[in-house]
């Protein structure tokens, strides 16, 4: 079995093309602090790009949403004084009102995304990290503000002066997720946001000590290249938390619970510098702008 912990768009790219290139069974350990409550629904931004990109349903050219999706509903009601600012499609809106249904009736989060995932024909297992509601939230000059508020509403503009993670003191790793790291023939930390994709993951005691204890077996994908992150917010994120922004950076935030890291071939450089902290250093071409480049990084990741 092959584990993989992902969250975001980079995640989805390599999840896609790990499936083209094992045959083991792939379980997909996701990212729940991007979670928000918005209209009365549920909406799991991470695990509904991972469920679209496994269905094939992703808009891959945004790398979000449903393809070919319409906004007609969100038009609609933002007449009425709807706040609009998070992109809901027409059909992507049916996935949330059919979990939200589920839950109500007293489901939990990975039950419901296990019989959602049977509805959109995924022969893969996707697992929420946590059952629990876990929010990542981002310190601003103007207060606290949900990730998708920072990133979405405000464009991550805001200065950021921290992030922090809310939830339970203790949050509790979903069922299977722990036996899923254990195992593994290898767990797989995707070219997502370290501080708002895994870092909620690992925030969990059990998820962390669980990858610890199995650390040889554990390969990280650089989500920079260079002095600046592949795509998104990390680079501020990082800087925030006090982390440089460059692959010997997300290595030392990762080296507790990582054996081994592939970072780009024009950061071999770095080789050395991530090698003194406990971890070994790959170099290989980790964009992927295209179906052929994911799953090329995905053959060089199955076969590390």
């Amino acid at each position: 079995m092959l584990t993989v912990l992902a969250g975001g768009t980079g995640s989805a790219k390599l999840v896609r093309g790990l499936t083209h290139v094992v045959s083991e069974d792939l379980t997909v350990i996701m990212n729940v602090g991007d979670n928000i409550s918005l209209h009365g629904l549920y909406i799991c931004p991470d695990i509904d790009t991972i469920l679209y990109a496994l269905s094939g349903l992703l808009d891959t050219s945004r790398g979000w949403g449903v393809k070919d999706d319409t906004f007609h509903f969100l038009e609609q009601a933002s007449r009425y004084g709807v706040e609009d600012w998070f992109r809901l499609g027409d059909k992507d809106l049916a996935l949330h009102i059919a979990r939200t249904k589920l839950l109500k009736t007293g489901l939990t989060l990975t039950e419901v995304t296990k019989i959602l995932g049977e509805k959109m024909k995924i022969s893969h297992r996707v697992l929420p990290a946590s059952d629990q509601h876990i929010e990542t939230r981002i310190k601003t000059p103007k207060g606290e503000l949900h990730l998708q508020e920072f990133w979405v509403k405000l464009k991550g503009e805001p200065e950021v002066l921290g992030v922090t993670y809310q939830g339970p003191e203790h949050p509790q790793p979903a069922p299977g997720v722990v036996e899923a790291i254990r195992d593994a023939r290898n767990i797989v930390i995707c070219p997502a946001n370290p501080v708002t994709s895994i870092a909620p993951i690992t925030y969990i005691s059990g998820i962390r000590d669980a990858l610890a204890s199995v650390r040889e077996r554990v390969v990280a994908v650089s989500p920079v290249l260079g002095g600046r992150p592949v795509s998104g917010p990390a680079g501020k994120l990082l800087r925030s938390i006090g982390v440089e922004v460059s692959p010997i950076g997300v290595a030392e935030l990762y080296s507790g619970f990582i054996g081994k890291m592939i970072i780009d071939e024009s950061d071999e450089v770095m080789v050395d510098g991530i090698g003194r902290l406990g971890v070994e250093a790959l170099t290989t071409d980790i964009l992927m702008e295209d179906k052929k480049g994911e799953q090329r990084l995905a053959e060089f990741v199955a076969n590390v």
